[in-house]
């Protein structure tokens, strides 16, 4: 059985990200999103082992100091990580998994998984950025000044990834995302280990 492949998905808020990862999720059933796991409580209506793996941190740190994480980074106070023990049982089943994290955890997770595909989302201006952001209408001016400082940070280590997918009509991004995941399992390397006697047999 061919390893299941792993995709990072990266993009300053607002960039769509969220929007595209669920098309992607309904669209292909063999890709698994990675679920983090967090020091922060729960928000309204969020549940534990859906939208995070809620955990106190105590127990975080001790995840750290056992090194059973991917990738974790501590934003406004809070943790944020990756089950490496989850992802590779996934991946040595066949299945593909998806991570939402920034470009820092990104990096983190090509020091371990050099072979991770990493996908760069971006929107078509800094412009249509804040329109969307304003739009959310649920930020403040502070804030949002904030996220649009952020958000050019990121974008300067979007040479660091494999693919870049610009946001700017959703349905074509769609397909796009879509396109480089299902790409990914039609590689030689893939293909020679799914369809072994197959490829043998045709030769000749």
């Amino acid at each position: 059985m061919a390893k299941g492949n792993l995709f990072v998905v990266t993009a300053p808020s607002g960039a769509g990200k969220t929007t595209l990862v669920a098309a992607l999720l309904a669209a292909d059933s063999q890709v698994q999103l990675s679920i983090s796991f967090t020091t922060r409580p729960p928000r309204a209506g969020e549940v534990d082992g859906k939208d995070y793996h809620f955990v106190d941190r105590t127990e975080f740190e001790r995840m750290i100091a056992a090194n059973e994480l991917l990738e974790f980074a501590e934003v406004y106070g809070n943790y944020y990580g990756t089950s490496q023990v989850w992802i590779n049982d996934v991946m040595d089943n066949g299945r593909d998994i998806l991570l939402e994290i920034d470009w820092q955890g990104a990096e983190q997770v090509r020091r371990l998984f050099p072979t991770a595909i990493g996908l760069f989302i971006l929107p078509p201006s800094l412009e249509t950025l804040e329109n969307r952001l304003r739009g959310r209408g649920k930020d403040s001016e502070e804030v949002i000044a904030r996220r649009m400082a952020v958000a050019k940070e990121e974008v300067n280590h979007v040479d660091e990834f494999d693919f870049v997918i610009v946001n700017e009509h959703i349905d074509d991004a769609v397909r796009d995302i879509v396109a480089v995941v299902r790409a990914q399992r039609l590689t030689l390397a893939r293909q020679s280990v799914r369809h072994t006697a197959l490829i043998s047999s045709l030769k000749g």
